[in-house]
């Protein structure tokens, strides 16, 4: 499995070089105009103040808009909040592409064909990509670091890890839901459009509830509804946090348990055919 891993480590380099650079050099660009937004604060408070309640409330503002002001609130205004959005991304294609990816090449027959399993397969490749997600919020987390030694703007090295790790949850509970949609679904497009679909909803409902009473039980049902950005810095939810990593596991072992059973694509992706529903072979 470590031959595996390492190899799938080597495949991630690219994405989360690219990914974790081009957020660190977003999150410098959002420190670097905290202090010009800082230094107009009361005229900024009075634009902020005639905006609807419910449109701060969508994008998490609250209803005070001096909140802005504090870092930690700044910075889940600016970033956090849409973070999962957006890092989604990486993890919907990383999870659908993990194993089908090389299926739909043609290629994970023949690796298969070597002596190794295919559990040690699988977990080697999961571990790789978590790894790799991981890898992408560090190098986010020095960018803030570097920008925040030239501003006026500072939150704690450590707390910074709070909403980061709140983060990772989320991540983790979207590769693992693509990943196992890729194992039931007969293409890994449709599996990414799946589960980008149900991000975004997620997002849309999370966001809404805050405004619209009606939607609180479906909020409920949202991985987002537990994503922890401003009172993450300070007091992280271990129980939401858990609970996340243990949905997230949920799915890797039933995409695990898929894996095991169903037959290898030589290639293509053979039309519409559903794999969790088909005929084993006489």
């Amino acid at each position: 499995m470590s031959t595996v891993f390492r190899h799938a480590l080597r495949r991630f380099r690219g994405q989360v070089l690219s990914w974790g650079m081009a957020l660190a050099l977003l999150g410098w660009m959002i420190v670097s105009v905290y202090d010009t937004i800082a230094a107009q604060q009361e005229n900024i408070i009075k634009l902020i103040s005639n905006y609807p309640r419910e449109l701060m409330a969508f994008f998490g503002a609250g209803n005070r808009p001096l909140d802005l002001f504090t870092p930690e609130a700044f910075l889940s205004f600016e970033f956090l909040s849409l973070a999962p959005v957006i890092l989604g991304i990486f993890a919907v294609l990383t999870g659908s592409g993990l194993l089908v990816g090389d299926e739909e090449k043609g290629t994970l027959d023949l690796l298969l064909a070597h002596p190794i399993s295919r559990s040690a397969l699988f977990l080697g490749r999961l571990l790789a990509s978590v790894v790799a997600t991981l890898g992408i919020l560090a190098i986010i987390w020095l960018g803030f670091m570097v920008a925040m030694s030239w501003s006026t703007l500072r939150v704690g090295e450590l707390d910074l890890w709070g909403p980061l790790l709140s983060l990772l949850a989320v991540l983790l509970f979207f590769v693992t839901l693509s990943l196992l949609l890729s194992m039931v679904l007969p293409s890994r497009r449709l599996a990414a459009s799946v589960a980008g679909l149900f991000l975004v909803a997620s997002y849309f409902v999370t966001s809404l509830s805050s405004i619209n009473d009606n939607l609180e039980t479906a909020a409920r049902f949202s991985p987002l509804s537990y994503y922890q950005t401003e009172e993450a810095f300070h007091n992280l939810n271990a129980h939401w946090l858990v609970g996340l990593l243990l949905v997230a596991a949920l799915f890797a072992a039933l995409a695990w348990w898929q894996f095991q059973r169903r037959d290898i694509r030589v290639g293509g992706e053979a039309g519409w055919r559903v794999p969790a529903l088909a005929l084993p072979r006489r």
